[in-house]
């Protein structure tokens, strides 16, 4: 029992080495052309600025831009939604971007034969630091959103361990969305129509999940609330993990595990379809 517990221990150990040597070559190239590292950095941190100043605009003429979302409360969301959005865009994007062209030039050859799992290699070789930048953007807004309810309204901290909770959730869902997706390219050749994709029904997931619900019921509408909760869970990921912090969700324990669930689920499945386009896959070389 001691030597698999050793094992998995020594494993992890190995795998995390790998990982931060990811990290470590990320930053070697962004340092690299420091010029466009900085242009990068700048022109989304405008972007990132210039989407809480609209909201900012919005907010001085209406008092709330759908039912049980005020000014900072939708702030809180907001910052929700971009800080899982530059997570997964940071981490993992670069790397399913890049797997279409690795089967195309045959090196995905190479990263078969690597001791090490292919599926980690695939997910983690390239980072795209300068989105990190909306990490810390989406936590000052959090903070800012957070500072400024009020009297009486106050994250607890049960209420703060079940947002991050929630946030890895929705990040692990993402994640699996995406692999999955990349995973495609070795049936279709080529699948950069299923990225657009991506990016399309994300659009979705920066508006709260009541804004799609109207009365009376509309079928464009309701399409979509089936969608995007049921079939692809993208309104949940980031509605639910604010309306934790906020405290204005119940059932917060059963939501929890549900989270839970449909986290390692999407992992699995992901993993699945991800092994079985493997088999799929014919060596450049044969």
């Amino acid at each position: 029992m001691n030597g698999a517990g050793n094992g998995a221990g020594s494993e992890a150990r190995a795998y995390r080495r790998v990982w931060l040597t990811f990290a470590r070559n990320a930053l070697i190239r962004e340092m690299t052309f420091r010029g466009n590292f900085i242009i990068t950095v700048l022109t989304r941190a405008l972007w990132f600025c210039s989407q809480v100043l609209l909201f900012k605009i919005i907010f001085s003429n209406v008092a709330q831009i759908t039912e049980g979302w005020n000014e900072y409360q939708y702030f809180a969301f907001m910052a929700t939604g971009m800080l899982i959005n530059a997570l997964i865009e940071s981490l993992f994007m670069p790397n399913a971007a890049n797997f279409s062209e690795l089967i195309r030039t045959g090196n995905l050859d190479f990263a078969l034969l690597k001791p090490i799992d292919t599926q980690f290699l695939i997910s983690f070789e390239k980072m795209d630091l300068a989105m990190l930048n909306q990490v810390l953007l989406s936590i000052g807004l959090l903070v800012y959103a957070l500072s400024n309810l009020p009297v009486g309204v106050g994250v607890t901290i049960g209420g703060g361990a079940l947002y991050l909770l929630f946030v890895v959730a929705g990040v692990t869902i993402f994640y699996s969305l995406m692999i999955s997706l990349a995973s495609t390219a070795i049936w279709f050749g080529r699948n950069q129509g299923l990225y657009d994709f991506w990016f399309y029904i994300t659009v979705f997931a920066r508006y709260p999940r009541s804004i799609y619900q109207t009365e009376p019921a509309s079928v464009a509408g309701s399409l979509i609330l089936f969608t995007f909760t049921f079939v692809l869970p993208i309104l949940v990921v980031v509605t639910v993990p604010a309306r934790v912090l906020l405290g204005t969700i119940e059932h917060q324990a059963w939501l929890a595990g549900v989270a839970l669930a449909a986290a390692v689920l999407g992992l699995f499945v992901s993993r699945m379809i991800f092994t079985r386009s493997l088999r799929s896959y014919r060596s450049a070389s044969s």
